[in-house]
Order: structure tokens, then C-alpha cells, then sequence
């Protein structure tokens, strides 16, 4: 898709190039940022065939980029507005630089942050703003702290420091941009941004395709918040129901008005990428740099190793923002533990054998000389054998020649390893059949990872039905998952239907799911 094809449905009101290009140069940002480096990245180079360079965006004073635009942004405010004092929304990053902003400058802010916000970037706000910060915490979303945030503003009489949308803002974020222009030793064929609401990729791309219009600039979205992906195909901003939580820095229901006409001018394209794809992409920039970006700030790796592939390029100079390294450490098992399916070096099946003598020797001999992963087996059935097995592998067709060497041996066999539900749950729980789980209904729910949410969701179960399955685990994430099995009756599930809408958590029936059937169902 050429986002720059897409139909003009609204009127473009954004500034011209030429203006943008003048704000970017007066921008005040290195009175408290600093110019990032833009290194190469040896071991990427050599694996994708292109050289490829990362902007190390996480090594500003707060880890992110975002302090350009806020500093930039509140260092343009008059006296009277710096008396009264600013107000901001964030989930985390903009919230550190409007912070850290604020102290540097001396003017006093209130920063409104969602309950779901990482502590290790609640915590980081409070160190930074010192006396001159006052940090709410208020709903589950960025939407959520805007909207409290828009209350304070009228009754405080505060000036709002937006995080993307503001044309200061924008020009702060570009001189990210002319910096990859002048560090390059070489052109740049192509430079990967990553996109929430737009305001990095609308400033970057604004900056080089006025100086360097040959290099293309595509943006980079998680599959899950990808607002700015559709409003570029719709060809009007399009508002998302809900976004999803892992790359919560880009977790934007609705891009601003200023970045989409920019990013509709200037962009060539967007990608999206999923969570392995993210996790695979921070393993990445920890083996080049030893540092560990945020998902939000690996996106732009994630979307340049799948552009690379997807178009087979070979001997180009492409760029990658690293635009931040806010990460809770809790979450680190989680990024760990996926980004082998990333990679798609990991293949994931559950496996039918025969309980008999030679057997399980049949399947060793199908799996070769490949490292195992991973291993579970409970024995429950007299005749048959189910065996959840992780194998590394090279590739998509490495992962079909095994399925095929089971089936050889006349082994059954179930690949898992696209199945989200497997790899969620099932791979923790194989050997769970009961034959007292009758007329059980299996769902999946996500919900805000938050003080309380566990105990709040279960105080909201019926007590008219049994619970026959629970699992939680914490993956140090913003938002968790537990899969439930409630017993109920077939003439009952209308009323278990109604019942679920009311709770009000995002929800998904997994009673057809293959997986559960082979290895959980009795």
C-alpha cells in the first residue's frame, strides 16, 4: 500500500514543507536532549544481506525520543503560560520528557497516566520532574488519562502539552530525522519508524523526503494498534475500538489531525508487525547493543527485517529508530519466551503416539538431530499418548518436513505453533483432562493488568455455574490473560452468553479450538 495514494478525504491542513523544515532547524531540543548515534548493526548486516543502521533513540536522558517534542513544545510557551503551568497525557514516554522538561525549565506540570502504565515509567516520571511534577494515575488507557487529563486543563486553567499532535511537538520529533540524514556515510534507501498517534513519523518523514526525497520512509505499527495504517487506506482517521497493550508507546486509538496529513503527504508505506515479530526484534538489538528496548521501541527493527525479507533486497542501506527502552523487567519472560516464534525458529506440535514398546524411540528417530525446546507429557489414556514438543528450526519449510517425518512414523500430528492459544496456555497444562469436566465451555479472556483486576474478575464470575478450568499467568504485561472452563449445560448456553457480555472484558469461546480438544478435553 502507498499511503501516499490513498484518497484525500479530509482537507490537508497541514503546515508546508518548507515551514516545518524552518521550525525543525530552530527546534530547541539539545538544550536537554542529545544527538543519538546512529551505529551499524554487524550481526543484522550479515544475516539480511543490507546494511543495516539503528538510531539509538533509547540513549536519550529519558530512554525515548519523546523528550524532543515536549522540551521543544514547552520551551516555546510565553510567561504566562510557563506561570500557570502545563498539563499532559502519557502512558509513559511523552510523560518523562514533559517531566524532565519541566524541571529543566522550572515550569510546574501535572502528568495524568493510565493505571495500566509500566511502574518503571510511573516511577522514572517522579524522578525526573521532582517538586515541579504531580503524577495522576486515571483509567486503563491513553484515552482514559486524556480524558481526565481535558478536565483538570479547564479547571486549572493549564496549558496542554500535547504528545504528538502539535505542530512544535512534530518539528522536535524531526530532528531525529535530519540527524539520519547527516550521520549516514552513505544514502539511505530506506528509514523504519515506529507509529502511535504520529508524531516521529510525520516529523521524520517530513524532514527527509523535503531533503531526500528518493529515500523511502515507512512506518511500522503493531497488527493490533494500527490506527494510522487504516486512516492512511481509509483516506480518513479512523478511530480503533481497542488497541492492544504489549507495544503500549504506540497504543493510540486515534492518530492526530496534524500527523495524518503529514504522514499522508510524505509516507510510503505502512507495515504491521505482531508481538513475536516485536519480541524476536528486542532479542535482536540486545545481541547488537546490550541494551533492551521496549516493544514500542523495536517496532521499526520488526517492520525492516520484514520488509527486507518480503522484497528480498539485497546491498541496501536501511535505518531503524530504536525509539525506546522504557521496559519492565517483569516482561523480559515473556519477550524470551516468544522470540524463537518470532524468528520462526521454534515450531511448537502436539503429537499422537501409540502407547506401546517403540514408540517413543519411532519419534525420537523423526525428530532427528533438532534441538528440543520444550517437552510435556502426562500419560492418560491406555492406547494413545499425546506429547507437546518445541523444536528449533531454520524456517516455515523446516517446520513441514517435520510434520511430515511424524507422519511418516503414522504418528498424528497438530502444528501448534501459530495457534495463540497454545502458546499462551495449553503448553503449561498438557495432561489437565478430567472426566468430571462435563458440559464444559472454554474461553479466553484478556483484561487491564492492574492493582486488584485478578480478584475483580473473579468476584464478577456467576456462582450458578462450576468453574472447571483456570489459568492465569503474569507476563509482566499491561493487560492479562486467563483462560476459564465453566461448566454449563447445552440448553444453558444462551443465558452463559448474555451472562459473559455483561462482564465487560474482552472475551473469545476456544471450545472448538483444536488444541483444547487433543489435550484438555475429556
Amino acid at each position: 500500500m502507498n499511503a501516499r495514494l490513498a484518497a484525500h478525504a479530509e482537507v490537508d491542513e497541514a503546515p508546508s514543507d518548507l515551514d516545518l523544515l524552518r521550525r525543525t532547524l530552530a527546534a530547541r531540543v539539545y538544550e536537554v536532549a542529545r544527538e543519538t548515534p546512529l551505529e551499524p548493526a554487524g550481526l543484522l548486516s550479515t544475516r539480511l544481506g543490507n546494511r543495516v543502521l539503528l538510531k539509538r533513540e533509547d540513549l536519550q536522558p529519558v530512554f525515548s525520543f519523546k523528550l524532543r517534542g515536549a522540551y521543544n513544545r514547552m520551551a516555546a510557551l510565553g510567561t504566562a503560560e510557563r506561570a500557570n503551568g502545563v498539563i499532559a497525557a502519557s502512558a509513559g514516554n511523552h510523560a518523562q520528557g514533559v517531566a524532565l522538561a519541566a524541571a529543566k525549565l522550572g515550569i510546574r506540570a501535572v502528568i495524568v497516566m493510565p493505571v495500566t502504565a509500566p511502574q518503571v515509567k510511573v516511577d522514572a516520571v517522579r524522578r525526573f520532574g521532582g517538586d515541579f511534577v504531580e503524577v495522576l494515575l486515571a483509567g486503563d488507557s491513553y484515552s482514559d488519562a486524556q480524558a481526565a487529563a481535558a478536565r483538570l486543563q479547564a479547571e486549572r486553567d493549564l496549558v496542554f502539552v500535547h504528545p504528538f499532535d502539535d505542530l512544535d511537538v512534530i518539528a522536535g520529533q524531526a530532528t531525529v530525522g535530519m540527524e539520519l540524514l547527516r550521520q549516514s556515510s552513505t544514502p539511505l534507501d530506506a528509514v523504519f519508524v515506529p507509529v502511535g498517534g504520529g508524531g516521529l513519523l510525520a516529523g521524520v518523514a517530513s524532514c527527509i523526503k523535503t531533503l531526500s526525497p528518493q529515500t523511502r520512509v515507512i512506518g511500522v505499527q503493531a497488527d493490533d494498534s494500527d490506527a494510522m495504517a487504516r486512516s492512511l487506506e481509509d483516506g480518513t482517521r479512523v478511530a480503533l475500538d481497542e488497541v492492544g497493550l504489549f507495544a503500549d508507546g504506540t497504543a493510540v486509538k486515534q492518530v492526530g489531525a496534524l500527523t495524518y496529513a503529514l504522514c499522508r503527504r510524505h509516507v510510503d508505506e505502512m507495515l504491521r508487525v505482531d508481538g513475536d515479530a516485536l519480541c524476536a526484534a528486542i532479542r535482536d538489538v540486545y545481541q547488537e547493543t546490550r541494551s533492551v528496548p521496549e516493544p514500542s521501541g523495536a517496532l521499526a527493527l520488526a517492520g525492516l527485517k520484514q520488509y527486507a525479507a518480503t522484497h528480498k533486497l539485497q546491498g541496501k542501506t536501511l535505518a531503524a529508530i530504536i525509539s525506546g527502552a522504557n521496559m519492565n523487567f517483569e516482561r523480559l519472560r515473556f519477550v524470551a519466551e516468544r522470540a524463537e516464534a518470532g524468528e520462526q525458529r521454534e515450531a511448537l506440535f502436539a503429537v499422537t503416539i501409540p502407547e506401546e514398546r517403540g514408540s517413543f524411540r519411532r519419534f525420537c528417530a523423526a525428530l532427528g538431530r533438532h534441538n528440543i525446546t520444550e517437552f510435556n507429557y502426562r500419560i492418560g489414556d491406555a492406547r494413545q499418548a499425546h506429547i507437546f514438543v518445541g523444536v528449533q528450526t531454520a524456517s516455515r519449510d523446516e517446520r513441514a518436513a517435520l510434520a511430515a517425518a511424524f507422519r511418516a512414523q503414522g504418528f498424528a500430528v497438530l502444528d501448534l505453533t501459530d495457534d495463540e492459544l497454545a502458546k499462551l496456555h495449553l503448553r503449561h497444562m498438557v495432561g489437565g483432562r478430567s472426566p468430571l469436566a462435563q458440559d464444559e465451555r472454554l474461553y479466553r479472556f484478556d483484561f487491564p493488568e492492574r492493582p486488584g483486576a485478578l480478584p475483580d474478575f473473579l468476584a464478577r464470575l456467576h456462582p450458578d455455574w462450576n468453574i472447571s478450568l483456570f489459568h492465569y499467568r503474569n507476563h509482566g504485561a499491561d493487560h492479562g490473560r486467563i483462560l476459564v472452563g465453566i461448566q454449563a449445560p447445552a440448553d444453558e448456553h444462551p443465558t452463559l452468553r448474555r451472562f459473559l457480555a455483561t462482564l465487560g472484558y474482552p472475551h473469545c469461546d476456544e471450545s472448538d479450538n483444536a488444541a483444547y480438544r487433543l489435550l484438555l478435553r475429556s
